[in-house]
């Protein structure tokens, strides 16, 4: 499971036209599914997001996480996060799981980080077609890959 995480002043997602999900200052977190991922996976990854000090204290200093803050979450599925750019020049998606097995990890991991934060946080829509906008806060991008805990 990968997921880049940006640190936003404010997103949203818009599907054919309609803005379906916005959010605020906070966190912008796009979700890749690998085939081989599994709950632990969810778990792992949903504590390293809710713990992660991404946000300034009184001083300027990234020593604040999400819920200290009581900052806002926009949560995303992006297969692409997946991509094996290995050989040539058209990205592989070979890892990336099929829907059959992303839908139900994706609503998982939807449900235990809005646990884990206290409150349920607005999604894209898997699969579809979306225009994501954000105001990058920083910039603050963090990469975490729960197949390479460092």
């Amino acid at each position: 499971m990968r997921v880049l995480i940006q640190r936003v002043l404010h997103a949203s997602v818009t599907i054919e036209g309609r803005k379906t999900a916005e959010t605020g200052k906070g966190m912008l977190i796009l979700l890749g599914i690998a085939d081989d991922d599994t709950p632990d996976d969810i778990e792992w990854l949903t504590r390293k997001i809710a713990g992660l000090r991404i946000f300034d204290d009184e001083n300027g200093v990234m020593n604040m996480d999400i819920r200290q803050t009581g900052g806002d979450v926009l949560l995303v599925s992006q297969f692409t996060l997946l991509a094996s750019t290995k050989k040539g020049n058209r990205p592989s998606y070979i890892r990336a799981a099929a829907p059959q097995t992303a839908i139900p990890l994706y609503e998982r991991f939807h449900a235990t980080l809005s646990e884990a934060l206290g409150k349920d946080i607005p999604t894209g829509v898997f699969g579809a077609d979306m225009k994501v906008e954000l105001v990058n806060d920083g910039p603050v991008t963090i990469w975490i890959d729960s197949h390479n805990r460092e």
